[in-house]
């Protein structure tokens, strides 16, 4: 039997990635050792599924990030600068990093040694704890690319490649580590010298295919049967009544604009549409202005469940997160993406260049072209038939069951050595 650690940010969108939380359960399932570690506000969702949890204070992620001023009384340059550097400040600030990093080292003292520690693309503490207990470290969710020339990038990019280099080499001098798990390029990030999981296929990654490293797999991903019963509003409505599916996630669910503009364009492409706001409260009299905005039928619920709704889904508009993603691709559902931040706008041409839906900006959205949008995509046959091939391919590529081979097989050839 082989012990996992399983580490992410208290986000529950980053247990996902497109397979990290289910590649667990199957190691679990297969009679290993699983233990998850994050913050404890994410125990009982953990917990809840059936894995042990341990929580530590610190994971490393700064989230939330501080207020973001208005950008508008900006200059652009500045108010660019201030992105960027708002970014890497949520991945690596050096205090909390080591904070974490220390408190996931300190865990040798109550649990067993991990045969290998699989971590959430971003967190900086997994990959410097990797190293100083001298365990494989496994990246779920995110491949393992090359550092961008740096005569290419922007003069902002190159100050925040050198401050990030800096920051790491701190960091490793603190710990007394030669920072074996990150990248020594213009860019720094996590990389594992062991093995990237990417629960999508390598043709996914076609415009990045000269920058991919040799330790990534693409495993793909699999539809869920479902193993309960639908939710009371979904067997409500009529199987033969085609669905919309709308979501921000379960971070940038303020955008109430986004879901009235979206559901108009879905109902007016002859769906039902599906509006999901998440969690995150919203203010009663926000909520009644988004109630009244939104076509007559459209379902407004705070959560769906994915296995009962997307087989029902012809049309999914979304902001790019890797998980939603990953979702849409796996059933074959064609979608809108409207990215909002970060990674998102490059799932966002991802999806574009796979043509299995639509790029579209803020400024479009405001310009209509999410109503145009949905029309075509509902209409094009073309479409829709390369949205449904790329989920057999996909399929193909045996998922989150695939990935467990592939960890136990690091974890082996480590313990061999």
């Amino acid at each position: 039997m082989a012990t996992f650690w399983f580490v992410s940010a208290p986000l529950y969108s980053h247990t996902d990635w497109g397979g990290m939380l289910r590649t667990a359960l199957v190691l679990q399932a297969s009679g290993h050792e699983v233990i998850w570690i994050s913050e404890p506000k994410l125990e009982s969702v953990i917990r809840g599924v059936g894995i042990e949890f341990q929580p530590i204070r610190q994971t490393g992620w700064l989230w939330p990030p501080p207020p973001l001023p208005d950008i508008t009384t900006l200059p652009p340059q500045e108010a660019v600068n201030l992105r960027y550097r708002r970014a890497l400040d949520t991945w690596l600030s050096e205090n909390i990093v080591a904070e974490a990093t220390q408190a996931l080292i300190d865990l040798r003292n109550s649990l067993d040694l991990p045969d290998a520690i699989i971590t959430d693309p971003f967190l900086s503490a997994s990959a410097l704890a990797a190293e100083a207990l001298a365990i494989p470290l496994i990246v779920a969710g995110w491949t393992a690319q090359s550092s961008l020339d740096e005569t290419r990038l922007f003069p902002i990019q190159r100050h925040l490649g050198s401050d990030s280099q800096q920051r790491i080499q701190r960091l490793c001098d603190q710990f007394g580590l030669q920072g074996e798990n990150f990248s020594k390029g213009a860019t720094p990030s996590i990389i594992s010298p062991h093995l990237h999981i990417s629960y999508f296929t390598r043709n996914w990654y076609i415009a990045e295919e000269h920058t991919l490293l040799p330790q990534n797999v693409f495993v793909g991903g699999l539809p869920q049967k479902p193993q309960d019963t639908p939710p009371e509003w979904l067997a409500n409505i009529p199987q033969d009544v085609p669905l919309a599916l709308i979501t921000l996630g379960s971070v940038f669910t303020g955008d109430l604009g986004f879901f009235s503009w979206a559901a108009q364009a879905a109902a007016g492409a002859g769906l039902l549409p599906v509006v999901v706001v998440g969690w995150n409260p919203i203010e009663p009299e926000s909520k009644q202005a988004l109630i009244k905005a939104l076509p007559g039928g459209t379902r407004l619920v705070n959560w769906v469940p994915f296995d009962h709704v997307l087989p029902r889904t012809r049309l999914m508009i979304h902001h790019g997160g890797m998980g939603t993603t990953h979702y849409a691709v796996v059933y074959g559902v064609p979608q809108i993406v409207v990215p909002h931040a970060a990674d998102q706008r490059i799932q966002a041409r991802r999806v574009a260049t796979a043509k299995v839906g639509l790029h579209l900006t803020a400024h479009d959205v405001r310009q209509g072209m999410l109503r145009d949008g949905a029309k075509a995509l509902i209409r094009d046959q073309k479409v829709q038939q390369t949205a449904r091939n790329l989920a057999h391919e996909m399929a193909s590529l045996g998922g989150v069951q695939q990935a467990a081979k592939l960890i136990l097989q690091v974890a082996k050839l480590a313990s061999s050595q």
